[in-house]
């Protein structure tokens, strides 16, 4: 695709908007960012672009600057049904995602991994555990740094592991990983995709243009994941942690175990009791990466050691701090009711849970069980408060905070030696945060404050 001199549109300007950005203008196009949040708003990115000769619309789109592009990129966070691209589309004007232009860019081969839970942490894994078997590596996408701003750095004899969400992926046309993970499909996003069939429609354009040549790793203990397979013309291998597989990893005698056919003999990889992380849904995450590593070539015992040293990703189930006697943990990246039900699941009992922010269309009535078992009390913050309290009430005691701040110092107050203050909010963090991770971080910064007067008290 030749660039130069062509008039080429980047709608959103998030991370991936900033990179695609730049990588357009530096193979010569000429470059036009639009996004309705203000000048403002925009104001640290503007500086950069405007020295490379971008031209910025801020504060909203204007239907006559799409209409004079040649070409369209969307960034992940758009949503495709906004009006002046339904319009732009409807004229024949080429669309295309951040995720599909950097694939006809990316030399090498791509691992690609998918889910509505445990993305982050696994593409981490596969990245380390290829990394550790010697291979040319750079890991991307969803997981922070953007596709795009791989494609220089890749290599015809390296990997390219990328996190892809659904987002990323509802724009893909062309893009074909050599190894495609789906971790799971649970609802999530049903604010942007509709429905959950449109969701995991989404989810499944990541194999839709592998052939016989590529591997699809699904999760045989997922309905939803198990039922693609007959869609798929790729090579299928499984990964469960309940039952025997007919080719891919499982659980066997407390061992996670891969074999390469149904004729081979299980290979031993590492004792289940010896990954570092919490949480069964996480021995899913480790069973997924080694299907992936072992398809990618690297060798058992070097998989073994590389899962065995990996550190917990930040904001999923980290622990923060152990404070007079009660420990904090950050699953900030619990985005949605499924990741919050697995961080509760992780820990036995005592948990006092901080929930909330910007709903997602969500069912919060799937927590009441765990609730009742495990949780002595729900903290509720942001705008999904009131939602999340007429779902969850009677199932367990709730503090209504509205912040996080509010939230943490309540929780402090409230937690004996030996229990347990964890945020997994099940909501998206934009009603009060710019992201995730900045309510991570907000999270970790309360927490080591109050560890700091405790010490001073």
């Amino acid at each position: 695709m030749e660039f130069k001199g062509k008039k080429v549109l980047v709608v959103g300007l998030g991370k991936s908007g900033l990179a695609a950005a730049l990588f357009l203008r530096r193979r010569g196009a000429q470059v036009t960012v639009s996004d309705i949040r203000s000048a403002e708003q925009l104001g640290k990115d503007i500086p950069a672009l405007l020295e490379e000769g971008i031209a910025v619309e801020a504060g909203g789109h204007g239907l006559l600057t799409f209409r004079r592009q040649d070409l369209i990129v969307v960034s992940p966070g758009v949503p495709l049904d906004t009006p002046e691209l339904v319009q732009v589309k409807a004229f024949g004007l080429p669309i295309l995602g951040e995720v599909e232009l950097a694939s006809r860019y990316l030399k090498g081969k791509s691992l690609a991994i998918t889910g509505s839970n445990g993305k982050t942490t696994t593409t981490a894994l596969c990245g380390e555990i290829l990394k550790a078997g010697g291979l040319q590596v750079e890991v991307g996408g969803n997981i922070g740094v953007p596709v795009i701003a791989l494609v220089d750095g890749s290599r015809e004899d390296g990997w390219s592991v990328l996190e892809v969400s659904s987002f990323q992926l509802e724009t893909t046309e062309r893009f074909r990983p050599e190894i495609a993970v789906i971790l799971n499909v649970t609802p999530d996003h049903l604010d942007r995709h509709g429905s959950f069939e449109n969701y995991a429609a989404a989810k499944e354009r990541i194999f839709a243009n592998q052939t016989a040549e590529d591997a699809l790793v699904l999760n045989a203990d997922d309905d939803v994941t198990s039922r693609m397979a007959s869609r798929a013309k790729s090579r299928i291998f499984w990964f469960s942690a309940k039952r025997v597989v007919r080719q891919g990893a499982f659980v066997h005698e407390g061992a996670i175990v891969y074999r390469a056919s149904e004729q081979a003999a299980p290979e031993f990889i590492l004792k289940v009791e010896n990954i570092p992380l919490k949480g069964h849904h996480n021995v899913e995450n480790v069973l997924a990466a080694v299907c992936a590593a072992r398809l990618a070539g690297v060798e058992a015992e070097v998989i073994r050691k590389a899962v065995e040293s990996f550190k917990a990703v930040e904001h999923r189930l980290e622990f923060v701090a152990e404070i007079n006697g009660v420990d904090y943990y950050n699953d900030s990246k619990a985005t949605n009711v499924d990741a919050a039900a697995k961080a509760i699941a992780a820990f036995p009992g005592g948990i006092h849970l901080i929930l909330g922010g910007k709903d997602k269309n969500s069912d919060y009535r799937q927590l009441r069980a765990l609730l009742e078992e495990r949780v002595r009390t729900v903290y509720t913050i942001g705008a999904a408060a009131e939602k999340i309290e007429t779902h969850i009430y009677g199932s367990v005691p709730v503090v209504s905070c509205g912040t996080l701040e509010q939230a943490v110092t309540k929780a402090a107050e409230a937690a004996q030696p030996g229990e347990i203050v964890l945020l997994a909010p099940a909501c998206s963090s934009f009603d009060q945060f710019e992201n995730y991770e900045h309510r991570g971080q907000v999270f970790k910064e309360l927490v080591h404050a109050r560890q700091g007067v405790w010490q001073n008290a």
